[in-house]
């Protein structure tokens, strides 16, 4: 049986809950194996050696190859645990959050800086009764 899940229609916005935990859990696990210094190396020198090691989907090794985050999240990754990734490429989170909201590393900044995003239109769509 659905649990009702009034949070999911969130325009935007992908929801990390139990179930897309579960999802997404070998990418995660993956993802904090990265930690390891031995790991990373082991990874730098040949992604689809290390990544067959772990239970992943096809569609989420074609991602991390990819270095697709917005789909990663969508496969059930968590933000913080793909952090491993961009910073074992020598990315900050700055770039990779850039990146994921398809502006310029400088235009996210300075977004960032003058108060981020407006909240205007960040609700979910039936908050208002109108969804």
């Amino acid at each position: 049986m659905a649990l009702d899940k009034p949070y999911m229609d969130v325009p935007g916005t992908t929801i990390f809950d139990a179930d897309m935990a579960r999802k997404g859990y070998h990418l995660n696990q993956f993802c904090m194996s990265l930690m390891k210094a031995e790991n990373r190396q082991a990874f730098k020198a040949d992604e689809a050696k290390y990544m067959a090691a772990w239970p992943m989907t096809d569609e989420q090794r074609q991602a991390v190859r990819d270095r697709d985050f917005n789909r990663m999240i969508a496969l059930g990754g968590n933000v913080y645990f793909l952090a491993k990734i961009f910073a074992t490429d020598g990315h900050t989170f700055q770039w990779a959050a850039a990146r994921m909201t398809g502006m310029t590393e400088e235009a996210y900044r300075n977004m960032m800086l003058g108060g981020g995003r407006s909240p205007e239109g960040n609700r979910y769509i039936g908050e208002q009764g109108n969804g």
